[in-house]
């Protein structure tokens, strides 16, 4: 039996964090009460879309079109996996 938690299929922001951006720092940030996490231009694309609206092929499909691109699915999937470990995206 794995323990792996199932995939997200439409990911929000948890409870836990607050998602903004720092002028400051110039980046998105993760907020929780012990801290903050600064997130990497590609990882703030993603996460300041993960408001519970979208599915996440809509997700990929609205960030390809943002950049012009094609073939983000697999890096966007690989970015949520790891935020949904973090208990930074949740299940909307």
């Amino acid at each position: 039996m794995s323990d792996a938690a199932p995939a997200i299929h439409t990911p929000k922001v948890s409870s836990h964090f607050r998602l903004q951006f720092e002028q400051a720092q110039d980046a998105w940030v993760l907020l929780y009460p012990e801290g903050m996490i600064k997130l990497n231009p590609s990882a703030g694309e993603i996460m300041k879309r993960c408001d519970g609206t979208r599915d996440v092929p809509a997700l990929v499909a609205e960030l390809e079109a943002a950049f012009d691109t094609q073939g983000l699915e697999g890096d966007i999937r690989a970015f949520l996996d790891m935020a949904q470990k973090q208990h930074w995206i949740v299940e909307a």
